[in-house]
């Protein structure tokens, strides 16, 4: 049978739809998609594997597209990462609010939890970004800034119990850090329920706290 002229219209439609889909994405929501393909290869594969063509081709735009957004792979990159630390920053924050010590404790390590619930793509990048382990990055940075705000109501908590607050900053480094670990173990085993990891944590924390030394020394070099 001819392919009449209504035929070849019918072909052409999927790919003027697509074309049409293009032109009525505005520069900011070209810019957030960019963004949205990014985050997910970035977390999937990491930086050096994911190409700009790959990023192109999964948002159906040419490669100058997304030298146009952002300049090169490195400033879609920043973008992402920076997007994600305020993110987390900004969740944290909000969420610390209670005046005692231990339920501050909760809320810092029920943030993380439920950010790596809702955003492990995120969580992932950062971790790649700036591994939990080291002392440099982006996320060292961060969790370096939510056990500041941490420190200073434990120095409160410190004092009232005859401690030496000046020892506030380094606990509560040891509680950011452990949380950020634990949580890094639980972004792929799931097998506990958050909650009830969130309270294992708290648990040790807090009753470590109670039960600290005033001035602890290590056994092996007590007279």
């Amino acid at each position: 049978m001819a392919i009449t002229h209504h035929d070849e219209d019918d072909l052409d439609a999927p790919s003027r739809a697509a074309d049409q889909d293009r032109v009525r994405m505005t520069g900011h929501q070209r810019r957030a998609q960019l963004v949205e393909v990014g985050r997910a290869l970035f977390a999937e594969k990491g930086f050096e594997a994911v190409t700009v063509e790959e990023i192109a081709q999964t948002a159906k735009v040419s490669k100058p597209v997304v030298y146009e957004h952002f300049g090169s792979k490195d400033g879609l990159y920043a973008v992402v990462v920076d997007r994600e630390m305020n993110y987390l920053l900004e969740s944290i924050t909000r969420t610390l609010t209670a005046e005692h010590p231990r339920m501050l404790l909760e809320q810092a390590a029920s943030a993380l939890f439920n950010y790596i619930e809702t955003n492990p793509d995120g969580f992932r990048i950062l971790l790649r970004d700036s591994p939990v382990a080291t002392a440099t990055g982006n996320f060292a940075s961060l969790l370096s800034d939510v056990a500041q705000q941490v420190e200073a109501r434990l120095a409160n908590e410190f004092a009232g119990r005859g401690f030496p607050k000046e020892m506030a900053p380094i606990y509560a480094h040891m509680f950011v850090g452990m949380v950020a670990l634990t949580g890094q173990w639980w972004l792929d085993a799931r097998d506990t329920e958050k909650d009830e990891v969130v309270a294992h944590i708290v648990n040790l924390v807090w009753n470590g706290v109670v039960g600290l030394e005033r001035q602890p020394r290590l056994i092996g070099r007590r007279a």
